[in-house]
C-alpha cells in the first residue's frame, strides 16, 4: 500500500512528529516509566482525495496515514511501538487496532478518550503476535462525514519467511452519488453505485517474474460487505487467517472469502499472468491485474511452503471446562448499542478468570449475514459437533441468516474488551457489547 501525502506542509508535520517522537521516547527510556521502545510510529487522521472516477475530479475521503512510510507500514513481532497520533480532522477520532491481542491505549473501554480535532497524543503498543493488522476509525463512524480509509500494519516475524516478495492488497468498496462523492457507512446507499478499489486503485497492477514466489496480504477493507476474491489460473495457498499462522491449505476453487476487515495470508507461485476477481455475492468483476514477464531463475528450485513461525498460540482448547454463552448478534432488546452510546455501566456479555477456555454460541436471528468481531483474543471456529476446531483462528466471523456459530478462546488477556456487530447492509449501524476477562 502507497499512501498518499496531500497535505501542504508534510515537511513541517514530519517535523513536529519527530521533535514529539524523539523527546517522549528519551523520556521512557530515560525514567524507566516503560519498556524501551523499540520502534516509532507516525499516525495521523486527515483530509485526502482518491481518484475513484476517471477524468473526474478526485473523491474526498479521510483516511488513517502513517505520516513518515511511502510504502508499507512495518513493525515486528515483540516490539514496543511508541505511537503518535495527530488528529486533523474535525471529530474526535482514535486509530482502533484490529488484531493486536495485548490490550492496547487506543481502547476505548480502558479509559482513553479519542483525540480532538487538531491535537497529538502519543501512546505506547506492544506488538505480541506477527501477522496482518489493521487500524481503522470504524468504531467512531457516527460521527464521520466522509468514507475513511483504514491502514494495513505488517508485524513482520522474528525470523525470514522464504518468499521473494510480500505485498499488501487492500479491497476496498465505495459508495458514489452522482456528484462523485462518496457515502460514509451507516447511511442509506440510494441512489448510489459501488466501486471497488485494490490499494486505493480501481485498475491495479501487480508485476512479477515467473516462478516468483509472493507472500500476498488480503485484507477486506470494506465496511460492509463478505468479499470472494479469487486469482485466476494460480494455486493460493493460505499461510494465515486474521493475523495469525494457519496450518497451510488451498484457497477453495482459488477464492478467499473474508467478511469485513477480514484479513488472509497467501503464497503464490507466479505462472502466468492473471486477473484479480471480486465477487461482492451480486456480481464478479474484475479489480486488478497480476503482469508476468520474464522468467526468475533458480539454482535451487521452490520448496514446498512450509508453515509460517507459531505465535505461541495455545495448542488445545479445554472445551470440556469451558465457560458458555449465548450470544444473540445485534438488536437493541440484545443489549447491542452503537459506539457513540456505549457505556461500561451497561452490563457485559460474560465475565471469565483468566486462563479459562470460553466458548461462545453467535446466533444470528438477522434475515441478512451479520459480521461478528471479537477484540482481544483470536478464537477457533468450532466444528458442528462441537468436538473440535477448524485448523485456524481468526478475529473476525460472518455468520448467516439464522445460523449459530460456535467458538473458543483462551481467556489471556485481562481487561475489558470489545464485541462488535454488523449486518452487511451498508445502511446498518455497527454495534457493540463488552466482556471482561478478570
Amino acid at each position: 500500500m502507497k499512501p498518499r501525502i496531500f497535505d501542504p506542509n508534510r515537511r513541517q508535520v514530519l517535523a513536529g512528529f519527530g521533535a514529539s517522537l524523539g523527546a517522549s521516547a528519551a523520556g521512557l527510556i530515560a525514567g524507566g516509566a516503560g519498556p524501551s521502545v523499540t520502534a516509532q510510529l507516525a499516525l495521523q487522521a486527515r483530509a485526502a482525495t482518491l481518484a475513484l472516477r476517471p477524468g473526474q475530479a478526485p473523491t474526498p475521503i479521510w483516511e488513517l496515514a502513517a505520516v513518515s512510510h511511502l510504502r508499507d507500514v512495518r513493525l515486528k513481532r515483540f516490539d514496543s511501538c511508541q505511537v503518535v497520533f495527530r488528529n486533523d480532522l474535525p471529530v474526535p477520532l482514535a486509530p482502533v487496532w484490529y488484531g493486536l491481542s495485548a490490550p492496547t491505549p487506543a481502547d476505548p473501554l480502558r479509559g482513553r478518550a479519542p483525540a480532538a480535532p487538531d491535537t497529538t497524543e502519543t501512546s505506547i503498543i506492544s506488538v505480541s503476535n506477527a501477522g496482518t493488522l489493521l487500524a481503522d476509525f470504524r468504531l467512531f463512524e457516527d460521527g464521520q462525514k466522509q468514507p475513511a480509509r483504514p491502514l494495513p500494519i505488517i508485524a513482520a516475524e522474528t525470523s525470514r519467511v522464504a518468499v521473494d516478495r510480500d505485498e499488501v492488497l487492500l479491497f476496498e468498496e465505495w459508495r458514489l452519488r452522482p456528484d462523485g462523492t462518496a457515502l460514509p457507512p451507516g447511511q442509506d446507499p440510494k441512489d448510489t453505485t459501488p466501486l471497488y478499489t485494490i490499494n486505493g486503485n480501481t485498475s491495479f497492477e501487480l508485476s512479477a517474474s515467473a516462478g516468483e514466489r509472493l507472500r500476498l496480504r488480503f485484507i477486506n477493507g470494506s465496511q460492509r460487505t463478505v468479499l470472494a476474491i479469487k486469482l485466476e489460473s494460480h494455486e493460493v495457498r493460505v499461510m494465515a487467517l486474521d493475523g495469525q499462522p494457519a496450518e497451510p491449505f488451498p484457497a477453495r476453487n482459488g477464492a478467499l472469502v473474508l467478511a469485513p476487515g477480514g484479513r488472509a495470508d497467501a503464497f503464490v507461485d507466479t505462472a502466468t499472468s492473471a486477473a484479480f476477481l471480486l465477487h461482492d455475492g451480486k456480481e464478479a468483476r474484475q479489480v486488478g491485474r497480476l503482469t508476468v514477464a520474464g522468467t526468475l531463475e533458480r539454482r535451487v528450485p521452490l520448496s514446498p511452503p512450509q508453515p509460517l513461525p507459531s505465535n505461541d498460540l495455545p495448542e488445545k482448547l479445554d472445551l470440556k471446562g469451558a465457560l458458555r454463552f449465548d450470544v444473540a448478534l445485534g438488536g437493541a432488546d440484545a443489549g447491542w448499542v452503537r459506539p457513540a452510546s456505549f457505556s461500561t455501566a451497561s452490563a457485559p456479555v460474560f465475565r471469565a478468570k483468566a486462563g479459562r477456555t470460553v466458548v461462545l454460541a453467535l446466533k444470528n436471528p438477522a434475515p441478512v449475514t451479520t459480521v461478528f468481531h471479537l477484540h482481544g483474543h483470536p478464537f477457533r471456529l468450532l466444528d458442528k459437533l462441537d468436538d473440535g476446531w477448524k485448523p485456524y483462528w481468526l478475529d473476525t466471523l460472518a455468520v448467516e441468516p439464522g445460523q449459530t456459530q460456535r467458538i473458543a478462546f483462551a481467556a489471556t488477556s485481562p481487561g475489558r474488551w470489545l464485541l462488535e456487530s454488523v449486518v452487511t447492509d451498508w445502511a446498518a449501524p455497527r454495534l457493540v457489547r463488552w466482556y471482561a476477562v478478570e
